[in-house]
C-alpha cells in the first residue's frame, strides 16, 4: 500500500494574509497533507508573534535565501507586499520550489514577464491564489455560462462595491502608494479580472479606464499621521489597539520597522484612486463595463452577462444596512421560456468558503480539477495586465493593449 508523503511547504511575509490563512488554517485545515517547514519575515518582533499564532515549531528567519538554502521546501507560499513578489517568486523557483503566490502575481508587465520566464527555465510552477474562483456562487456561474444557457456571451456588467470598512483600511497601508501596490486597478481588482478571464474562458486584448482620487487622499483633512496619535476622531478612526490579532501583528512590530496598519487615510501622499471604471475586450469580442468603488455603504457585487439567447443577473450581499438573504442571488432568464431564480448559499469561512476550497485543490490528492480552477502563472499574468493596462489608459486617456507577456506561457 502506497503513503503519502506530505509536502513540505515555507511561508515568507508574516502579516495578517501569511499568518492567518497560510498558517494558522492551513495547518488546522491541511495537517494531513503539509508539513510547514520555514517561516520568514523581515521583522523580528512579527517574526515572534507569527510563529505563537500559527502555533507550530516551525524554524522562523529573517533571511529568505539562507531559510531556502537549509530548509529545502517543496513549496514557498509568498505574502509579501505586492512590489516584492517577483522578486520572492523567482528566487524560490531558481531554488528548485513550487510557489503559491498572493493575488497580484506582479504589478508590471515586464515583472510578469520575469515569473513567468523562471517558470519556463526552472520547470516549477506557480499557482496564482485566486479564491474567488472557488466561492460557491463563482462555481455555479462557471457551470451556467458553460451550458450555454445563455447563449455566446455578448457584454458584461460587473460593479464591485466596497464599503468604508474594508474600502478605507487600503488607504491606511501601503496599498495606498502606487509602487507598492500597482493601484486597486493592480491589487483588488484583479480577483474580478481574473473572474471575468475565467469565467467567459477568454482572453483580455485592450482597455480603457477612467479613475480618480475623490475621497481619500488630499480631500479630506489630516489630524495626524495615525490613528493612534490622532486627536481628531474622523469618520474612518480606527483603534488596531482593540483587535489583539492587529496589534500582535503589526503594532509591536511597527516600533522596529516603523510601519503602521492605522496611517491616516488624508495624508497628501496617496496616489491611487479610490474611484474606477474601465471597458474591456476580450478576443471573442465580448465587451466588458467594469467599476470599483471604495467608500460606500455597502459591500459585495452586481454582474450581468448579456448573451444572444438571454441573460445571467447576480448579487452577492456581504455587508448593508438592510437585512440581506443569507444567500447569493442568480437570475436566468431566456429570451424564450420562464425564468428562474437560484439561491447559492455562502461556504465556511473565509471568502464564503473559498479560501478552504482553494487550499483543498492546492494539497489534496485531486485527479482532475474540471472546472480549470487553478490559477497559474499565464492567469495570474493576465489578471495583472489588465488593471495594469487600466492604469496606463488612465494616465494617457486612451485604450491600452494588454501587453502580449504570456503569449508563450502554457
Amino acid at each position: 500500500m502506497s503513503t503519502f508523503t506530505r509536502k513540505r511547504v515555507a511561508l515568507v511575509g508574516l502579516g495578517h494574509r501569511g499568518t492567518g490563512m497560510w498558517g494558522r488554517e492551513l495547518l488546522d485545515a491541511q495537517g494531513r497533507w503539509v508539513e510547514m517547514v520555514g517561516l520568514c519575515d523581515s521583522n523580528a518582533r512579527r517574526r515572534e508573534h507569527a510563529q505563537s499564532v500559527i502555533g507550530a515549531d516551525v524554524p522562523v528567519h529573517a533571511d529568505y535565501t539562507r531559510m531556502l538554502r537549509e530548509v529545502r521546501p517543496d513549496c514557498v507560499i509568498v505574502c509579501v507586499p505586492d512590489h516584492l513578489h517577483d522578486t520572492f517568486i523567482v528566487e524560490a523557483l531558481e531554488a528548485g520550489c513550487d510557489v503559491i503566490t498572493e493575488k497580484p502575481m506582479a504589478i508590471s508587465a515586464a515583472r510578469c514577464a520575469r515569473i513567468i520566464e523562471a517558470e519556463q527555465r526552472t520547470g516549477r510552477r506557480v499557482d496564482v491564489a485566486f479564491n474567488y474562483r472557488f466561492t460557491p456562487t463563482s462555481v455555479q456561474l462557471k457551470q451556467l455560462l458553460a451550458s450555454g444557457v445563455i447563449g455566446p456571451v455578448q457584454s458584461v456588467d460587473f460593479s464591485w462595491f466596497l464599503d468604508v470598512q474594508h474600502g478605507a483600511d487600503y488607504f491606511r497601508r501601503w496599498h495606498a502608494r502606487q509602487d507598492r501596490s500597482g493601484s486597486l486597478f493592480v491589487h483588488k481588482a484583479s480577483h474580478h479580472f481574473d473572474l471575468l478571464n475565467w469565467w467567459l474562458d477568454d482572453e483580455p486584448v485592450q482597455v480603457f479606464a477612467r479613475a480618480a482620487l475623490r475621497r481619500y487622499g488630499r480631500n479630506g483633512v489630516q489630524g495626524g499621521t495615525r490613528c493612534r496619535t490622532c486627536e481628531r476622531r474622523c469618520e474612518f478612526h480606527t483603534d488596531i489597539g482593540a483587535d489583539p490579532w492587529l496589534a500582535g501583528l503589526y503594532e509591536q512590530a511597527s516600533q522596529l520597522d516603523g510601519y503602521v496598519r492605522d496611517a491616516c487615510v488624508f495624508r497628501p501622499e496617496i496616489d491611487i484612486p479610490d474611484t474606477m471604471s474601465a471597458s474591456l475586450s476580450y478576443r471573442s469580442g465580448t465587451q466588458v463595463n467594469y467599476s470599483l468603488n471604495t467608500y460606500l455603504p455597502i459591500e459585495g457585487y452586481q454582474l450581468a452577462f448579456n448573451g444572444l439567447e438571454g441573460r445571467i443577473e447576480v448579487r452577492q450581499h456581504e455587508r448593508q444596512p438592510w437585512a440581506a438573504p443569507p444567500a447569493d442571488e442568480i437570475r436566468v432568464l431566456r429570451n424564450a421560456g420562464p425564468a428562474r431564480t437560484l439561491w447559492v448559499a455562502h461556504g465556511a469561512g473565509g471568502h464564503f468558503g473559498g479560501d478552504a476550497a482553494l487550499q483543498d485543490r492546492l494539497f489534496r490528492p485531486a485527479p482532475t480539477d474540471p472546472l480549470g480552477q487553478r490559477a497559474g502563472a499565464r492567469a495570474g499574468a493576465l489578471a495583472a495586465l489588465c488593471g495594469i493596462a487600466a492604469m496606463k489608459s488612465v494616465a494617457s486617456g486612451q485604450a491600452e493593449a494588454v501587453e502580449a507577456v504570456v503569449q508563450h506561457a502554457p
